[in-house]
């Protein structure tokens, strides 16, 4: 009798976990697709349809994994608040979360291994991203206008921070820069006025123009590694840290300023 009771209590928790399991997914029928021309036999998709705020697309549409985030594929949907991507997916094509407004939580999976162009930009809600390890470069104007954004981590697999790529993150207070990190491109950090302190790596060779500049709170500068006057570009940080940094007793080290100040003082 007790085994059978067992058995029996053991039915009813696999049938009360099975309906979960079932519906972790959203219907495919919420998302428009088509093939992914950089993986053999992958998806990607090109529109969501779908109504919910909350988003978890499957790993397979139509028996074919899902291996893409397609151009614009939610860009301009003002209800969504979360999105989980699948693991299958290796790619997040340009615009694909243009000005989400509402979204605060993405999970970007570990095969990830390009971001698009203004793919988050206008987020206005987004708090906090995790950029996998998987990731090759953070391009164009991904996170602009990301002004509720707070912290950033940048893994060792980037090489490069393209242009503008955090312009006016204006409550970024912390960013970790990886080591493989050689250039960053004109504007990256420009006008992330929350922004106190930022170490360069030592394996960066190219700081372009406005890289920090509007920068209002950055007072620490920390600088791993030797990079060459022609590459440190005019007006890179606020104030006179470039002039300081090619001195004959600058290079590498920590330069510390006063907020609000213009000169730069190696410490």
């Amino acid at each position: 009798m007790k085994n059978n009771k067992m058995i029996l209590w053991l039915a009813l928790i696999v049938m009360a976990i099975i309906p979960i399991y079932a519906q972790q997914y959203d219907s495919e029928k919420d998302f428009q697709i088509d093939w992914d021309k950089n993986v053999k036999d992958g998806v990607m998709i090109v529109k969501y349809l779908g109504t919910k705020k909350e988003v978890s697309i499957p790993p397979s549409i139509q028996n074919y994994p899902v291996t893409g985030i397609g151009y614009m594929a939610f860009s301009y949907n003002k209800n969504i608040t979360k999105v989980t991507i699948p693991n299958n997916v290796t790619s997040i094509g340009d615009f694909a979360f243009f000005y989400c407004t509402s979204l605060t939580n993405i999970t970007i999976p570990n095969n990830v291994t390009s971001i698009g162009k203004m793919a988050f930009q206008g987020c206005t809600s987004l708090a906090s991203v995790s950029i996998p390890n998987s990731v090759k470069s953070i391009g164009e104007l991904v996170f602009q206008d990301c002004t509720s954004l707070v912290s950033v981590s940048i893994p060792n697999s980037v090489d490069s921070i393209y242009e503008h790529a955090f312009y006016r993150c204006t409550k970024l207070t912390s960013v970790t820069i990886g080591n493989s990190v050689d250039y960053i491109w004109y504007g990256a950090f420009e006008d992330c006025t929350s922004l106190a302190s930022v170490t360069i790596p030592s394996n960066v060779t190219n700081i372009w123009y406005n890289a920090f500049s509007g920068c209002t709170s950055l007072t620490s500068v920390t600088f791993q590694g030797t990079i060459l006057s022609k590459n440190f570009q005019d007006d890179s940080f606020p104030g006179d840290l470039r002039i300081k940094y090619l001195a004959s007793d600058g290079g590498p080290g920590t330069y510390k300023r006063f907020a609000g100040g213009t000169t730069w003082r190696k410490q």
